[in-house]
């Protein structure tokens, strides 16, 4: 048992999670940025079903390939911007755990999946829409790996990573 919710992130190869973490330090506000570049899957699963959930995990993970993840553009959030990702086996893999947790799942966390990486949030809309247009005039769609999943605590601050769950690698 946890005493927090917990947040799942789907975790990338070292070369994407480097990009976007460079990305997410020049353009996120230095006050607000205390995390990595991530990609959430689940807001909120209860701290409280820990054991069950990371269960669930260990199971999901090992009999889950690494995902080809495409990188299909420059969303722009009002606010910020992110990175849009595409992989039918994440959507898949996202609506099954939606299915195992939907009797506690928040109304965020019952919605479609739409995988991104946030490098700029909590910005004026001015200085988001600049941001958006200089990333997509440079933007050519590339793959980055999925590698696994990330289980964390969210005690009101930085996330506290509890536990990974690397998926099966290439044989």
């Amino acid at each position: 048992m946890i005493d927090a919710p917990l947040i799942l992130t789907l975790t990338l190869d070292e070369n994407a999670q480097q990009y976007f973490d460079q990305l997410r330090t020049a353009h996120f506000p230095p006050a607000r940025n205390y995390l990595r570049a991530h990609v959430t899957l689940f807001h909120h699963l209860p701290g409280a079903d820990y054991a069950a959930v990371t269960a669930r995990l260990r199971t999901v993970a090992a009999g889950t390939p690494q995902l080809m993840l495409r990188v299909t553009g420059v969303r722009f959030l009002g606010q910020g911007v992110a990175y849009t990702l595409e992989n039918a086996a994440l959507q898949h893999l996202h609506r099954e755990l939606q299915a195992t947790w939907a009797p506690v799942l928040r109304p965020q966390d019952l919605q479609p999946l739409r995988p991104h990486v946030t490098v700029q949030n909590k910005v004026t809309p001015a200085t988001a829409r600049a941001l958006h247009e200089e990333l997509t005039a440079s933007f050519e769609p590339h793959t980055v790996t999925g590698t696994g999943l990330a289980l964390w605590a969210y005690r009101n601050g930085p996330w506290d990573l509890l536990d990974r769950f690397a998926f099966e690698q290439e044989k």
